[in-house]
């Protein structure tokens, strides 16, 4: 005899308690194997694949795609036949307590008691044609533009809606306007939703301090051109970013506080001997500061590497919920976009933030005389709780002088 399983959305990690449906990739009537990605799923730091843990007949989709779904609820119904082999039956639980598959995070972590009160939802009724294909990044463009991704044309390989395809339809597509505000309203979820409320809780919890220091940078940009020519570094991306962050590192030694985490809860000051160096990124999700783990052990050319890796992932859309998290200390570059500084915001549970401009070829007074030389901006932002106005000032001054002269770098290392 037939028995209908319900899969429910499980424990996907990093205390998160919710995730936003992306995609359905199986429909009613489909036949589905054991561990077959069913769906896909977007928390606030990643997206995620779900595999099934039962094979069968899938007889019940529980959620619509777009909406957002508690740990714990039932996302689909899975009937299966006697001749159809189950997965393992998770062990009895605890009423408080929902089980954890593998690949979703660590085991024990409580998900909120505010889901597992939710009874499940009633089967709701969802059209027998699947969802048209598209990545996450590609479904963030068209919710950004309005766009149903139906009415899209997909030339993707796989019979997926590309961006391409998003911009050929906007192209020949008539304008959606309201004639009598002319404005469009787009849900706040996802990274958006996440990044807002982390930048709200530092603003208003963190006493923020933010100091600027101008430098002339020529002696940095020069070896760097140097540098590029040699074998060691020939087949590495090494950027200016990738000195700034070497300096930081070698700063931290000395400024310690830097790396440090205000615990509320515990009324203490946890200073971190390991640096989660945190490189902030604009990707198709919307701002990311993915970290690169123990970038006080590496060295200027597996730094650059990481740097590369990072950053190519991050505007990929593909960073894991691992490389957003436990973050120590941040670099944002708007150098990038041609802008000289900022006052940028803590990332939440760090101490400091630093900021680094545009380099430009400006008159600069060099050895008694003006000339013209590759000058840059920094500005830290510190947490005033954790850093003193002296230790945030010579931190910011040991950085300088390291971009400055170059050989600063070795000495104070």
């Amino acid at each position: 005899m037939a028995t209908v399983k319900s899969f429910l959305l499980p424990d996907l990690g990093e205390g998160l308690t919710e995730a936003e449906l992306i995609t359905w990739l199986v429909k009613v009537g489909d036949t589905i194997e054991l561990n077959q990605v069913i769906a896909e799923v977007e928390t606030v730091k990643a997206c995620v694949e779900l595999p099934s843990p039962y094979a069968g007949i899938v007889t019940a989709l529980r959620a619509e795609v777009g909406t957002t779904v508690e740990v714990g609820t039932a996302l689909i119904d899975i009937s299966q036949a006697a001749e159809v082999d189950p997965a393992p039956e998770e062990p009895p639980q605890q009423d408080d307590h929902v089980p954890v598959l593998v690949g979703y995070g660590v085991a024990g972590v409580a998900p909120s008691k505010r889901a597992n009160r939710r009874q499940p939802a009633p089967p709701v009724a969802l059209s027998a044609v699947a969802k048209p294909l598209a990545s996450p990044p590609v479904r963030h463009v068209a919710q950004q533009e309005g766009v149903d991704l139906a009415e899209v044309p997909a030339t993707g390989v796989h019979g997926d809606v590309t961006r391409a395809d998003i911009a050929a339809y906007l192209d020949r597509a008539p304008e959606k306007v309201d004639a009598g505000r002319n404005e469009t309203r787009t849900p706040i979820a996802g990274v958006r939703k996440h990044t807002a409320a982390a930048m709200v809780a530092s603003a208003f919890t963190a006493p923020h301090v933010t100091e600027f220091i101008t430098v002339d940078v020529t002696p940095t940009v020069e070896l760097l051109d140097s540098l590029r020519t040699t074998d060691h570094f020939r087949e590495v991306r090494l950027t200016p970013l990738a000195m700034v962050a070497k300096a930081l590192l070698v700063a931290l030694r000395g400024n310690p506080s830097l790396n440090s985490e205000w615990d509320e809860d515990r009324q203490e000051v946890v200073t971190k001997h390991y640096v989660n160096l945190g490189i902030a990124a604009a990707t198709p999700r919307g701002l990311m500061v993915p970290n690169i783990k123990n970038a006080n052990m590496l060295g200027l050319k597996d730094l650059a590497y990481a740097l590369a890796a990072l950053t190519g992932t991050a505007k990929e859309g593909k960073t894991g919920p691992g490389d957003l998290a436990e973050g120590t200390i941040t670099i944002t570059n708007v150098g990038v976009f041609g802008v000289d500084s900022g006052t940028p915001i803590l990332n939440p549970g760090e101490a400091a933030i630093l900021c680094f401009g545009a380099i430009r070829r400006q008159p600069w007074e060099f050895e008694g005389e003006i000339a013209l030389r590759s000058v840059t901006t920094l500005s830290l932002s510190f947490d005033h709780r954790l850093v003193d106005g002296e230790q945030g000032s010579r931190f910011l001054a040991d950085i300088a002088s390291m971009l400055s002269d170059p050989r600063n770098l070795i000495a104070l290392s």
